[in-house]
C-alpha cells in the first residue's frame, strides 16, 4: 500500500497533475474536491464535520484495501498546526497498514494560479469554482490568510519533492514524480 500527499496551493494543478499520475501508475486519485462538491451539493454550504467523516472512510477502508495506494491532493497550510495534524492522522491511518508514505508539493505564482483556476477539467471537476470571481477572490484572499509553500528545509520527511510546476504539462510533472518515487 502506497498514500502519495499531492499537496500545494489553490488551482496550483494538484488534481490535473493526479489525474496524470494514475493514467502511468496503479495508484487511485482521492482529490479534495470528491468530497466537498457532493456535501456542498446536499447541504448548500461547506459542512467540514461531515466532509471529514467521508474522508475518514475512505481513508480507513481504501488503507485496509488491497489496493496499489492513493493520491490524495490537498491545500497544506503550513503555518496551521491543525493542518500538520490533520497530514499525520491520515498518515497514520494508513501506516497501520504498512502504507509506504510520500509527498510532492507543487509550487506556481499566483498569476500562473488564478489562470489555471478558469481551466476547463477545474471547472469540470470542481462545481463550486465555477463562480470564477468568487473563486478568484477566495484564491487571493486565501492567499493573504494561510501559507501554502513550503519554506525550504520545512519538510521534515524522507520521501518528499517539491516541483515548481508552472511550466511545466501536467504530464511531465506526474512523471517526475512517478520516477522520484518509483510508483
Amino acid at each position: 500500500m502506497k498514500l502519495l500527499f499531492l499537496i500545494g496551493d489553490a488551482a496550483v494543478g494538484k488534481m490535473t497533475v493526479g489525474q496524470e499520475l494514475m493514467k502511468i501508475t496503479d495508484l487511485r486519485l482521492f482529490h479534495n474536491h470528491m468530497t466537498i462538491e457532493p456535501v456542498l451539493e446536499i447541504f448548500g454550504q461547506f459542512c467540514t464535520k461531515t466532509i471529514s467523516r467521508l474522508r475518514e472512510v475512505i481513508f480507513e477502508d481504501f488503507a485496509a484495501s488491497d489496493c496499489y495506494g492513493m493520491i490524495f491532493t490537498y491545500l497544506w497550510a503550513f503555518d496551521l498546526q491543525s493542518d500538520w495534524d490533520y497530514i499525520a492522522h491520515v498518515r497514520d491511518i494508513f501506516r497501520k497498514h504498512n502504507a509506504d508514505i510520500y509527498y510532492a508539493e507543487l509550487v506556481a505564482s499566483q498569476e500562473i494560479r488564478l489562470a489555471r483556476n478558469a481551466t476547463e477539467n477545474r471547472l469540470k471537476h470542481k462545481a463550486s469554482k465555477r463562480d470564477i470571481e468568487t473563486s478568484n477572490q477566495r484564491l487571493l484572499r486565501d492567499d493573504q490568510r494561510y501559507r501554502c509553500v513550503s519554506k525550504e528545509g520545512e519538510i521534515p520527511f524522507e520521501n518528499y519533492i517539491k516541483i515548481d510546476n508552472s511550466f511545466l504539462p501536467p504530464e511531465e510533472s506526474a512523471r517526475i514524480i512517478k520516477d522520484r518515487f518509483a510508483l
